[in-house]
């Protein structure tokens, strides 16, 4: 069952004490032959999971160097049928979670999308601009697939509805840790600190932190009050420069323990 993969990869790295990172990279950015080996190069640097990227044309989400990824990708013609049909294809033993928008998913058609996510075993899925309100038009088929449903938490957001967030989430809780789009930033506001610990305490699903990690001690210092971060801008620019040794370094040094196990 895909989402086990996933599940076991996480909660292995948290019962070693470790934080768990998750790289995001772009699709097709570089061209999709380069993917097996970048998804090799992030496992063995000690990946848990890693977050691959759909290009589309209108990524509200996205900062600018993700969005730039992302026109790379478009322009190699990248498309969300083509990167399946490589992860059909490709070894790895690291568990792939997709983002991407609802637009690409509703034009690929729901249910084949589900389908075919498992067929490519993926593992789970964050769609970033589908509020949970509206997220039965495609939940169902992917628990009929098995595909683990990420959502993401704002710090915007009142108690009551981070509280069903994280009742909902699966794999993971994907805690937005600044306000705005991703990309690196110098640092993070004080308040993050106590919301990371709110979310924390409303579900035993790890907790990761995302939009603006571009560090290592970044990544430590958040991970202090939650199971591990996302890290996306830097590693998405570090494999354009072509700088791979970098990446490894980055992964390594955001994986450090950073608190005992508790049992």
């Amino acid at each position: 069952m895909s989402n086990n993969k996933l599940k076991q990869a996480l909660e292995e790295k948290r019962q070693a004490g470790e934080s768990i990172i998750v790289p995001y990279i772009m699709a097709g950015d570089g061209g999709l032959d380069v993917l097996e080996d970048r998804l090799t190069i992030l496992h063995e640097a000690g990946a848990a999971a890693v977050e691959l990227g759909i290009p589309f044309s209108d990524p509200v989400a996205d900062g600018p160097t993700i969005q730039e990824a992302g026109k790379r990708a478009l322009e190699n013609g990248t498309t969300l049928s083509g990167v399946l049909g490589t992860l059909k294809t490709i070894k790895r033993s690291v568990p792939i979670i997709l983002m991407t928008y609802l637009n690409p998913i509703y034009a690929y058609g729901l249910e084949k999308f589900a389908r075919d996510c498992a067929e490519a075993d993926v593992n789970g899925v964050i769609i970033p601009d589908l509020p949970i309100e509206e997220e039965d038009v495609i939940t169902g088929y992917l628990k009929e697939y098995q595909i683990s449903s990420i959502r993401l938490a704002a710090m915007t957001s009142p108690d009551e509805r981070l509280a069903m967030i994280a009742g909902r989430t699966e794999g993971f809780l994907y805690a937005v840790s600044v306000t705005g789009t991703t990309g690196a930033r110098a640092s993070h506001g004080a308040n993050v600190k106590t919301y990371l610990k709110k979310l924390s305490g409303k579900t035993n699903t790890p907790v990761l932190a995302g939009f603006g990690v571009s560090t290592s001690a970044q990544a430590r210092e958040l991970a202090a009050d939650c199971d591990g971060v996302v890290i996306g801008s830097t590693i998405v620019n570090l494999f354009y420069e072509g700088k791979s040794e970098e990446v490894k370094k980055l992964i390594r040094e955001s994986s450090l323990p950073v608190r005992p196990v508790t049992s």
